[in-house]
């Protein structure tokens, strides 16, 4: 079970090299079949490794056998296994709808996406912020691949945008983990929590410029307003499976806001404590409202959905702002129900365009879809669930989120502004329906129906709404478990730092 702990990483590596390899590489159908059956055997380890430790507790790796805080640290506690298995489930659906015919359009789409997962499971799972950058900029090269995958002025015009942002994100970076490095001596996270906590008076503002500087470069990989502007255009203009896949990555951002600022800068960091909530909450509520605004303002489908995006953003920035276990508890859930619905929409959107003609995804009068009741059904489940509508898994989600804002001020502010933009939502989702299903016009109806694994594809992703409302209560269970092991800062520390990473030693 220890060695375990590597595998969500591994695999997708070994099985990028596998595909690349001559006897599968010039088969269309070997590499799909490779990268479908991996994605599946992925998942059903990081589950097998996520209800052990639910029952044993926290989970670390040393690689190389060099102990913390000197050697490189994987550590796999609830919060990061319920993140990793939201990953591998995202992806067995990415993985299928691509395989159904968008992967013939380059010859590396199926290694790239298996690096793409590889640095996503990298960066839930690295218990030091040096390895956080190598998984970071993982995720760079293999996005920026993927977002050009079988070209076209539109993609290549977002990539560009898209990497500029995120290379002077990643030299930001860089200089943070410099400061950082050179006052601590460390770059561990629970040991970094330890040199905080005793801090001398002389170096506390350069470990807080160094933290200062760490939250603009989440904030710019979660998309948090003012540094948003990218994710629209870049997520509208992907190919529907890689923007499915983009959905978990805001996530890495909103997951280190949350590491960081709970683990180093919580609540033994003295005069550091809770410092960057007087930047997060103001931030995220700014987001929640521009992203609403920009659902109703959409012309058309994708950007629509790249919009509720920033709406789910802007909520759980909200939520970290908080600092509590009840908000992170709320968080969690209501990270795992928005990720897959709003990746659903984006699969949804691209099986729409494909039998609109010109129309494509705009949101103006075209021709009848091929398949409007099986379209337009996946549609309305989906828009339920992404705008909190009962019974789905957006109505507990947001009812969790509601009851975790215990203090009275914050209470009005955040209640007013995400109820307000829920109905925004609602509407702007309306307007959207009402247009690709009902103003039709033109000759008949024309395009390709959805392929079988297209639609199994989207089914498998919006399958897990009402499974979250069926085991609503373990759900719930382990988020508040993942919570409170997220704030229990001084058992992670032994766990990591007082003992010897061998296999005896682990549970």
């Amino acid at each position: 079970m220890w060695h375990l702990i590597t595998a969500p990483i591994l695999l997708p590596m070994l099985t990028a090299l596998v595909i690349m390899l001559p006897p599968v590489h010039y088969s269309p159908m070997r590499r799909r079949w490779v990268s479908m059956i991996s994605s599946a055997v992925q998942l059903v380890l990081v589950v097998v490794l996520l209800l052990h430790v639910q029952q044993n507790g926290l989970l670390h790796y040393a690689i190389g056998n060099w102990q913390a805080p000197f050697g490189i640290i994987l550590v796999a506690d609830t919060l990061s296994m319920v993140l990793v298995c939201l990953t591998s489930f995202l992806a067995l659906g990415a993985i299928c709808y691509g395989s159904a015919g968008e992967d013939e359009k380059g010859s590396f789409f199926h290694p790239l996406f298996q690096f793409q997962v590889m640095g996503i499971n990298g960066a839930f799972l690295t218990g030091d912020l040096f390895n956080l950058f190598v998984f970071f900029e993982v995720l760079l090269i293999a996005s920026y691949a993927l977002l050009i995958h079988a070209g076209g002025k539109n993609k290549t015009k977002a990539a560009v945008h898209y990497v500029v942002l995120n290379l002077t994100g990643s030299a930001i970076f860089l200089f943070s983990l410099a400061v950082l490095y050179g006052t601590l001596g460390t770059l561990n996270i629970v040991d970094m929590a330890q040199k905080v906590a005793v801090l001398p008076a002389e170096d506390l503002m350069l470990v807080k410029s160094g933290g200062l500087m760490l939250m603009i470069v989440f904030a710019l990989k979660a998309a948090v307003l003012p540094l948003q502007f990218w994710l629209p255009a870049t997520y509208s203009s992907a190919s529907a499976p890689v923007a499915a896949l983009f959905a978990v990555m805001t996530k890495i951002g909103i997951y280190a806001l949350l590491r960081v600022y709970t683990t180093i800068f919580g609540a033994d960091a003295g005069p550091l404590q809770g410092m960057a909530a007087d930047w997060l909450l103001p931030a995220g509520l700014a987001t929640i409202v521009l992203g609403a605004i920009g659902v109703i303002s959409s012309h058309d489908f994708r950007k629509l959905v790249a919009n509720l995006v920033l709406v789910s953003v802007g909520t759980l920035v909200a939520m970290v702002a908080l600092h509590t276990e009840l908000s992170a508890a709320a968080a969690l859930y209501y990270t795992v129900h928005s990720t897959l619905v709003t990746a659903a929409l984006f699969l949804i959107a691209d099986l729409i365009s494909n039998q609109r003609g010109k129309a494509a995804d705009r949101l103006v009068s075209g021709r009848r879809v091929v398949q409007p009741i099986l379209l337009g059904s996946l549609f309305m489940l989906a828009a339920m669930a992404v705008a909190g509508l009962p019974p789905l898994s957006g109505f507990i989600g947001k009812l969790m989120l509601l009851q975790a804002v215990t203090e009275p001020a914050n209470r009005a502010l955040l209640w007013a502004v995400i109820l307000m933009c829920s109905l925004l939502v609602i509407v702007g989702l309306s307007r959207a329906g009402s247009t690709l299903f009902w103003r039709v016009s033109g000759g008949d109806a024309s395009g390709d129906k959805a392929a079988p694994l297209q639609v199994f594809a989207v089914c498998w992703l919006l399958l897990a709404s009402p499974l979250l409302v069926i085991f609503a209560g373990p759900l719930t269970e382990l988020s508040q478990q993942a919570a409170a092991q997220l704030y229990d800062t001084d058992t992670a520390a032994r766990a990591i730092l007082g003992s010897a990473a061998t296999e005896g030693d682990v549970p």
